[in-house]
């Protein structure tokens, strides 16, 4: 079995309903662990940095906007919970800190930012990551 099996059972199971893959009640669960975790840098309307697009002098990016706004849409969910767990550019790792429920708690919280189109985008690109990986 993957070691990532359940996110792929996540995936499968979101694919065969119209709704998002995630219950209203599961986001709320995100809002708290986000406003802890991660609004300090990404903002409290998961915004972003105004100029997230602009290299820093150490040649990374500021925190991007995770509302729908920016490119997080074009990462599928076990990329998003791996980043989330492992950090990557400035951003640290939460392994340790947040389990990987509460990583999907917060990624259900800002998707629920997302306008219906960009989460439509997003959910064909899941659908694509996980057809690559069986």
């Amino acid at each position: 079995m993957p070691k990532h099996a359940w996110v792929l059972g996540l995936l499968f199971i979101s694919s065969l309903a119209e709704a998002r893959w995630y219950q209203p009640e599961h986001a709320e669960l995100g809002k708290p662990l986000y406003e802890k975790h991660c609004a300090s840098c990404h903002g409290t309307q998961a915004e972003g940095a105004k100029n997230w697009t602009e290299r820093q002098a150490d040649g990374r990016f500021p925190p991007p906007p995770l509302n729908g706004s920016a490119h997080m849409w074009h990462h599928p969910l076990p990329n998003l919970v791996g980043t989330i767990q492992y950090g990557q550019g400035n951003m640290p790792a939460w392994k340790g800190t947040l389990s990987i429920p509460e990583s999907l708690a917060i990624i259900a919280w800002l998707q629920h930012y997302w306008p219906d189109d960009i989460y439509k985008a997003w959910e064909k690109l899941n659908a694509r990551a996980r057809n690559k990986t069986q």
